[in-house]
This record gives C-alpha cells, sequence and structure tokens, in this order.
C-alpha cells in the first residue's frame, strides 16, 4: 500500500504501487558480486536518501542468503534498527488473504466461483449484471469486481479501538459499485480483500486475524507478525517518516486485511522462504503448490482466457525486471514501504521494508537487490512464434486505458493515460503517447504477443463485453481510440492551460488602462473579468488541492477549509465561465477594443468546453469527504 499514491481526482490514497521503474538506465550501476558488496551499496543508498532505516532478507534453494537491518528506528531517540524491528507491509499484507481461501478451497469448504452475495448477503454492493455475470470470490481476490477503490474518507478512517472488520465495511460501502461486468477488466480495489476476510471469518467461525495467526503466522514462526498495534509494535515498531523525515501516526486501518500488517526482517524471511519452497515450512505443506501456482496465475479476465500471463493473480502479481519475471507483491503506507518479489523457477527471493515514503528510494534498492540475485541467470532467447501479419497490423493506432482504479480520476487518466500502438519490422511497440520508453512484443498468435525481453506472454487482444475489441497489457485495458480524439482532447488541454495563463497576464494590461479610465465600468469590463475569474478559480483549486495533499487524511477525508475550498472552487469555475460566455453572447456589438473582445470571448468558449467535460465525469462540485 503505498498512500501517497495521487488522491481524490487521480486515485485516492492509494494501498499499493503494483511495481515500478525508478531507476535511470543511463546511470545504472554494476550489479554487486557478494552479499558484503550489496550491504555496502544499500548502506550508501540509505544514507544518500536521507532513509532512516531498511530492514532486508533474501532467500535462495539452500535458505537464508541475508538477514539485516540498517539504520535508525527512531531518528529521535537515536534507536538503532535491527532484525527484530516491526515495520508496516502494507498491501503485502493482501496476500495471506489469497493464501486463506485457497487453504480453504483445498479442505472444500469454499470455491474461487462462489458468489459473494451467497456466502454474505450482508455486505453491501451493487452490481447490475448480478443476475448473469455476479461478483465471486475469484473477482475480490484478483481485482476484478470492477469496484472503485475505497474512498478518502475509508482511508481516513482510523479508529483505535480498532473496529471491526464487518464495521470497517459498513463504515462507507459507496464505493463498492461495479462500474463494467466483473471478471472482465482489472482495477486495483482495496475492498475486495476485506470482503474476501469477512466470508472467511464467516466460513471458519474465527475472526480473520485469528484464523491467519492460527493457520499462517504460527506454523511459519512468524510469533510477533500482527495486524493490530499489539504489544510487540509498541515495543520493536519502528517509527514511520514522511515529507521529509516527518514522523507518521499509527494508521489504524479499517480495513485491516488490505494492508495492516506489521512484521519484522526475520518475519519477512520466513514469509518469503515460505514462497520460495512452494508453501513448505521446515518439510511441513502448509499449502499445496499447485494452490500457490493458481495463486500466481490471472485466471478470471479475458485476457486470462487468451493466454495472457503478466498480470495480477491472486494477490501477487508479475513484476518484470529486464529479462526476467518475478512474482510480487509490494505495499506501502505514509512513511513505510516494502516489497517482496521471488522467481519460483530459480528459488530465490526477497523482501525489504524501509521506514520511509521516498519512492526513488525503494525503486533504486529494488533494482539493485535483483541485479545482485539474476547476475549469474542467463536472459531467455526470445523469438517470435508467428510473423507480424496484416491482421496484427489492424491493432495499431491510439488507446485510451478503461479501467482507472477511481472513476473521479477517469477524466483525467483518459487523456494523459493514452498509448500508441505501432509496428517495426517483426515487431509490436507499444508507448505510453506523453513519455515514457517503448516496449516490445512479439506475436504468439493473432490475438497473443509476448515480451521481447521475458518471452513471456504480456499484451493480448480480446473483446470486451461492453465496448467490443480491446487490449489487455499487463494491467492495463485500453480501447481504441481515434487520433483526431487524442489529439483535440491534448489540444483542448494545452490551449485552456494557456488562456488561464494569458488571462491572468492581461489583466496587468487592462487593469492598468481601467484603472487609469482608459476603459469604461460595464460590458467591457464584464467581458473580460469573468474569464480571468474562472481561470483564478482553477489556480485556487489546484493549490487548494495541494496544499491538502500534505496531509489528505485530515484535510480532504472530511469537510475542511481546504476541502470544501477544492469543492466552492470547482463550482465557481463554472459560474463564471457560464457568466463569460453569457457576456460574451450579450455584448457581443458592444463598443471595446475587438482583440480583447475575441481574447476574452475565446477563452470562455474553451473554459465552457472543459467546465462540460468536467460536469460529465462529475468533478464540478468534488467533495473529497464524499
Amino acid at each position: 500500500m503505498n498512500a501517497r499514491l495521487i488522491i481524490g481526482l487521480l486515485a485516492g490514497i492509494g494501498l499499493l504501487d503494483c511495481g515500478a521503474a525508478w531507476a535511470d538506465e543511463e546511470n545504472e550501476k554494476a550489479a554487486p558480486t557478494s552479499i558484503e558488496e550489496l550491504e555496502t551499496a544499500l548502506a550508501e543508498i540509505i544514507v544518500e536518501s536521507e532513509v532512516p532505516a531498511i530492514g532486508i532478507a533474501m532467500v535462495d534453494e539452500n535458505g537464508p542468503v541475508l538477514l539485516t537491518a540498517i539504520g535508525k528506528a527512531n531518528i529521535e531517540n537515536n534507536i538503532d534498527v535491527d532484525v527484530e524491528s516491526m515495520f508496516r507491509i502494507g498491501s503485502t499484507s493482501k496476500m495471506f488473504v489469497a493464501l486463506s481461501v485457497l487453504k480453504l478451497v483445498e479442505e472444500g469448504r469454499l470455491s474461487l466461483d462462489d458468489k459473494v452475495s451467497d456466502l454474505a448477503p450482508e455486505i453491501e454492493f451493487e452490481n447490475q449484471w448480478e443476475s448473469t455475470d455476479p461478483v465471486r470470490i475469484v473477482h475480490l481476490l484478483e481485482h476484478t469486481t470492477g469496484w472503485d477503490d475505497i474512498h478518502l474518507p475509508e482511508y481516513a478512517h482510523n479508529d483505535p479501538t480498532p473496529a471491526t472488520l464487518k464495521e470497517g465495511l459498513d463504515f462507507h460501502p459507496h464505493s463498492r459499485v461495479s462500474r463494467w461486468k466483473p471478471g472482465s477488466r482489472f482495477s486495483y480495489c482495496n475492498a475486495g480483500p476485506p470482503v474476501a476476510a469477512h466470508i472467511i471469518a464467516k466460513v471458519t467461525g474465527q475472526d480473520f486475524e485469528d484464523y491467519v495467526k492460527e493457520n499462517f503466522f504460527l506454523p511459519m514462526g512468524m510469533k510477533t507478525m500482527t495486524y493490530r498495534l499489539s504489544a510487540d509494535v509498541v515495543e520493536k515498531g519502528v517509527t514511520l517518516y514522511d515529507n521529509g523525515n516527518t514522523p507518521q501516526a499509527y494508521w489504524h486501518i479499517s480495513v485491516r486485511p488490505s494492508g495492516s500488517i506489521n512484521a519484522s526482517s526475520a518475519d519477512m524471511l520466513k514469509m518469503i522462504s515460505f514462497f520460495v519452497n512452494r508453501g513448505a515450512v521446515d518439510g511441513k505443506q502448509i499449502i499445496s503448490p499447485a494452490s500457490l501456482e493458481r495463486m500466481e496465475r490471472v485466471g478470471s479476465t479475458p485476457a486470462a482466457a487468451a493466454g495472457q500471463k503478466i498480470g495480477y493473480g491472486l494477490h501477487n502479481y508479475t513484476s518484470v525486471h529486464k529479462n526476467w519475471v518475478y512474482r510480487a507483491h509490494n505495499g506501502g503506507v505514509n512513511g513505510g514501504l516494502t516489497e517482496l518479489a521471488y522467481l519460483p523457477e530459480h528459488k530465490l527471493g526477497y523482501a525489504f521494508m524501509i521506514n520511509s515514503g521516498d519512492g526513488v528510494a525503494f525503486g533504486e534498492i529494488s533494482d539493485l537487490i535483483r541485479d545482485f540475485q539474476t547476475r549469474e541467470l542467463d536472459p531467455p532467447v526470445v523469438t517470435a512464434d508467428v510473423d507480424i501479419s496484416d491482421e496484427h497490423r489492424e491493432l495499431a493506432g491510439y488507446y485510451t486505458p478503461i479501467n482507472s482504479r477511481q472513476e473521479v480520476s477517469y477524466f483525467l487518466e483518459r487523456v494523459v493515460g493514452v498509448q500508441k500502438i505501432w509496428f517495426e519490422e517483426n515487431r509490436m511497440m507499444r508507448k505510453t503517447l506523453l513519455g515514457g520508453s517503448a516496449s516490445g512484443y512479439l506475436a504468439m498468435s493473432p490475438t497473443l504477443f509476448k515480451s521481447e525481453e521475458t518471452g513471456v506472454a504480456a499484451l493480448s487482444s480480446v473483446v470486451d463485453p461492453l465496448v467490443g475489441p480491446v487490449i489487455h497489457s499487463g494491467m492495463s485495458v485500453l480501447e481504441p481510440s481515434s487520433a483526431l480524439l487524442v489529439f483535440g482532447q491534448l489540444g483542448v488541454a494545452v490551449v485552456w492551460g494557456l488562456s488561464i495563463i494569458l488571462s491572468v497576464l492581461f489583466l496587468f494590461i487592462w487593469g492598468v488602462r481601467r484603472f487609469r479610465g482608459k476603459i469604461p465600468p460595464g460590458p467591457a469590463i464584464r467581458i473580460r473579468i469573468w474569464p480571468l475569474f474562472a481561470g483564478l478559480s482553477v489556480i485556487v483549486f489546484a493549490s487548494a488541492f495541494m496544499l491538502g495533499f500534505e496531509d489528505p487524511f485530515t484535510t480532504l477525508g472530511a469537510p475542511t477549509l481546504i476541502s470544501v475550498t477544492i469543492m466552492l472552487a470547482t463550482i465557481a469555475f463554472a459560474v463564471f465561465t457560464f457568466a463569460g460566455v453569457h457576456a460574451a453572447v450579450i455584448y457581443r456589438k458592444v463598443e471595446m477594443n475587438r482583440a480583447a473582445y475575441w481574447f476574452s470571448s475565446l477563452s470562455s468558449a474553451i473554459q465552457l468546453v472543459v467546465v462540460l467535460y468536467l460536469m460529465y465525469f462529475g468533478v464540478i462540485g468534488l467533495m473529497t469527504w464524499a
């Protein structure tokens, strides 16, 4: 869970960041060749990035390779970290929800295809396709329910009691509305795991946390690992730091199964050993290798049916590093980031945790460890199964993402998230239109493509039940879009931004002339002032949002001066825009400088286009606390 992902308009404070590529390849360092070199390089990153502490565990087929902790558990009191110090592991916690379900499946007490409405009718959710495409347990675990990620008030909820799991689910059920047919698209959602956990509790007659402790924590030898603020956490918990090493208070997450676990480096060594040893601990099989294989496989989407392997399984996803595909889950809370990853076929794995929200340092550490682990592995030789044909080339064009994490962010994602697909010789190429590097693919069939680096099926052309032909690429779902629409949207955005800037600058010209009496009061002023006010309201909105982002739980998760200002600023933008258009129409024949008239009128016109767009997507009158 990464609590500094974009919130509100962009996606809500997130409990997970599904992998990232932070490293600058041009400045890539040589991989360490020994554990000593690795520890030295890790210590250098910690010092250079001012990350207070790291805990790390590494294993191979022979057992532990490295278990260490470096830095300060608490800066203020100068307390050193050690391997028993406990970090928050965020969304890595979700793995135990999937493991618990799979154990019950093995016992014949659950099925991944069980309907949620049958098992937990008391849990509120909406799915307009429930009669034909019900929400099933597999959808909860693969994030294919179509629900929004939990909303900001759910993130901001911080009951130190703590609240029961059912109370957490009842607190704000409005996010649990399927936006498309369950199983058709991936969209990360922190509401799925707690619903699955609630079902586990009902089936077993135990609190979910007690069930996990009895069936996984204790058998795996993790005696202090816990979802709650226990005495061990009070004694051994590291202080989390964010926003320039500002200490963070303990977050009592209302949906604990999604990201609440506290764990030490020693605990994480045992957890990663469990996956590397295919579900066995000290020779005893806790869960079958077949269950782990299902956990690591995407199963519910059209892309999975087409043979795509890159994606999100049962709380276990693919994470590509150069030529190798790790199985992984990472996570974060404010001031804490964690990654657990392993290569099943090579029996290599690691987990590390930092008490910092520094995503760049986090990425550097991840790449450093992976470079070390894969330094002696031979990269795969990847060749095309079939040649690129005219049928393949029909997929070339522009694509818009259609599986936003939160619907409120879709207005922005569909503009800045556009991707382009084209072909070079015998390769398909894909790239985000506004930046990033291109990825290459080789054809496996008319509808399936593999990464030219890993050789694993990573992109598929399938049919979405609502919109028709789409591309599934990793965890993205992309709908074909016309170049006219793509560049038209970008053009409107650019012209709109320029109009706001120029309207403010224009004030210094006509404002002085008005002060000197060169411009009479009345229509000539109204035509000029409304687009200015509309632009200023956008600036107020953006400024308030940035201020709120510094402490989103407090300032945006409830009605506050900042959150109410955001709402009022969006309304003001619409009101001032309509006033500007009205003035431009009724005063079109007024005697005034025609250049000034046309500039102001066109500014109001472009703002009207934006207002109508934002109204359509529900941004005007945005209440971040709703």
